[in-house]
């Protein structure tokens, strides 16, 4: 098994073990999708990727990140996917929609205008959390989601999901990581609820089991569900590496693969950051809970990615940064690596 082995979920085989990483692109207009989009996943797509997962879209409009986000609420949605789908999967890479919603991180400043909230008055929205407590003192005041609230953010997941099928979409990913809603609910230092959504494990985790069951029930039993999770908070009395482990137990059999992150949720985590640094989070969750995952952050060599994949800490390795810097990654690995290289006809006099 190495970086360039094909690998298998459900019915779905991807043609190596390279992934693209989400990373939002600040873009969209009303939520859609378009030409910039379409660029940059399809140039990943013809530059070898075996998968391309997009960023985070939003299931509800309040759930956006920023105005400019990626959304899926709406069928007006669905085509201008639907369309970039089309490409991505012309070039042999498949393609995997992340769901979000951001909860208390929402209604800020896309990052090259300025960190902070917009106000609603000022094309902002009422932004929503597991309990009434800000990000940071420049992000919004959440409001406290009742039951009522809880049960439409399930139903928005679903729904999404539905869409993305008809989008063309081969697998979906639940972003439960950075500081997002769901990972809001998980963590005790975000979810100071005293009810059933709020207080012990099985109760912080009882929103994302909900999403992840009504996701699965509306997406094809042939194809893959993946979960992003932050393994850990890095900071004192939050979500940690323990909690990621038995979360990931409690999603055998609706969830395929655990895509590990780390941090977001609170400003100021003290990270221990370096190559590589979240792959033996990705090891340990795969060990233990016996389930595939994907490492992910500050893998740029690809002698390094392979290590990663022959050594058994991950399934999967997804590059971020590395593939803004260098589209054709891929490429370059495969002739680093000596491996055969998903080089497109119209490219393969550079392949020699």
């Amino acid at each position: 098994m190495n970086l360039f082995s094909p690998f298998s979920l459900r019915e779905l085989t991807l043609r190596n073990r390279v992934g693209m990483s989400p990373m939002c692109q600040y873009s969209a207009q009303d939520g859609r999708a378009n030409d910039w989009h379409l660029v940059h996943l399809g140039s990943r797509a013809v530059g070898g990727v075996g998968l391309a997962i997009f960023e985070a879209t939003a299931v509800a409009p309040e759930g956006r990140i920023s105005p400019a986000d990626l959304g899926l609420w709406e069928d007006g949605q669905i085509e201008p996917l639907a369309r970039i789908v089309r490409l991505v999967e012309s070039h042999g890479a498949a393609s995997c929609l992340q769901l979000a919603h951001a909860g208390r991180k929402a209604s800020t400043r896309v990052p090259w205008e300025g960190e902070g909230e917009i106000p609603e008055g000022q094309g902002g929205w009422r932004v929503v959390a597991p309990s009434p407590v800000r990000f940071s003192d420049s992000y919004p005041a959440p409001t406290a989601l009742d039951e009522a609230g809880i049960r439409g953010v399930v139903d928005a997941f679903a729904a999404s999901a539905r869409r993305a099928r008809r989008a063309g979409f081969r697998a979906l990913e639940l972003h439960a990581a950075h500081g997002y809603l769901l990972h809001q609910f998980l963590s005790p230092l975000s979810n100071l609820r005293q009810d059933r959504y709020g207080g012990s494990f099985e109760n912080r985790i009882r929103l994302t089991l909900e999403v992840a069951r009504a996701v699965r029930e509306e997406w094809p039993k042939q194809l893959p569900i993946f979960i992003r999770v932050s393994a850990t908070d890095w900071a004192a009395g939050g979500w940690d590496l323990r909690q990621s482990v038995d979360l990931a137990r409690c999603l055998e059999g609706t969830v395929d693969l655990v895509d590990v992150s780390s941090g977001g949720l609170v400003p100021n985590a003290a990270i221990s950051v370096g190559p590589g640094y979240q792959a033996t989070f990705a090891e340990q969750i795969r060990r233990e809970a016996g389930i595939p995952t994907a490492a992910v952050g500050m893998i740029t060599s690809p002698a390094q990615a392979d290590h990663i994949i022959r050594s058994g800490q991950a399934d999967l390795v997804l590059l971020a940064r590395e593939l803004l810097r260098d589209p054709y990654w891929t490429l370059r690995a495969a002739r680093e690596l000596r491996q055969e290289g998903p080089w497109p006809k119209q490219y393969l006099r550079a392949a020699r």
